[in-house]
């Protein structure tokens, strides 16, 4: 995988299991020629991802997923590449963000907790979960808490048992904030796995056309929700829009079928896909 790359992957420092610096090592171990960080909410793993990276020879982009809110559709997933994470003020916002998302996962605690007790079951710890979640806590965290706990099989049984029901609606970024913040910070707008925002083609065709002309830089055409007719679909669309092209396992690491590089297996994103994507960042000025 000489001339690959992975432009979707979690650590620690939002829900996933693996530090940055293991990321990178096992980015190594697949032979990636680059990846990138783009936790939730947080540019924390960054500099680690980037240390290690020099030292194995992978190159480390930097990235953030931010949850858009845009119109009637919520949690759209937005991915920002090439960002200056070190600026202060986005630091604040984020900061911001997950202090809304702790806020929310103590109310969805509560919720389960009173589920649990209904069925005659101990409850969960918040404690615990702030613990484990080391910054930005997700329901990911809730979800594989109740999984070691025995209450669920699965993270999805999880969702389906515990998380969906006992939900608490999340604090979103407008589309349009985000764009124009991922733009000031040098950075590259990508619309993470599409079909996640809905899998009627003629609407989502209608939506990414709306969000192009309010900024939108590219697709994540390549990702884990993905059939081969709905790459094609997304490809063609980036050729007419003239948007970039991306792609990414959105790895976590408790997954048993996505692993780092190749998704569920047929995943293979191009290194030269990075190009355009850097040619956009350097065209911007970082304030």
């Amino acid at each position: 995988m000489k001339n690959f790359v992975d432009l979707h992957i979690h650590t620690v420092h939002s829900d996933g299991c693996y530090t940055p610096a293991q990321i990178v090592m096992m980015a190594a171990e697949k032979g990636l020629k680059a990846i990138a960080i783009a936790d939730h909410d947080s540019v924390s793993g960054i500099e680690e991802a980037k240390v290690m990276g020099v030292q194995l020879g992978i190159e480390v982009v930097p990235a953030v997923e931010l949850s858009i809110g845009f119109r009637d559709y919520h949690d759209i997933h937005l991915l920002g590449y090439y960002i200056n994470h070190q600026d202060k003020t986005f630091a604040t916002k984020l900061s911001e963000f997950r202090k809304a998302r702790d806020l929310r996962g103590k109310a969805i605690v509560e919720k389960i907790n009173g589920k649990l007790a209904s069925e005659r079951k101990a409850s969960i710890s918040y404690d615990e979960l702030i613990d484990s979640s080391q910054e930005s806590l997700g329901r990911l965290h809730i979800a594989r808490l109740l999984v070691q706990r025995g209450y669920a099989r699965t993270v999805q049984d999880a969702f389906v048992r515990y998380l969906l029901p006992c939900n608490v609606p999340k604090r979103y970024f407008p589309l349009q904030e985000a764009l124009a913040e991922i733009v000031r910070l040098g950075g590259v707008s990508v619309l993470a796995h599409p079909q996640s925002v809905s899998d009627d083609r003629r609407v989502l065709n209608s939506l990414i056309r709306e969000m192009k002309q309010m900024g939108l830089d590219g697709l994540e055409v390549f990702n884990n929700l993905c059939f081969k007719d709905d790459m094609i679909f997304l490809e063609s669309l980036c050729r007419e829009l003239d948007l970039a092209m991306t792609g990414g396992s959105d790895f976590h690491g408790f997954e048993d079928d996505v692993q780092i590089g190749i998704g569920r297996g047929a995943l293979a994103v191009a290194y030269h896909l990075l190009e355009p994507l850097k040619s956009m960042s350097s065209s911007r000025t970082r304030i």
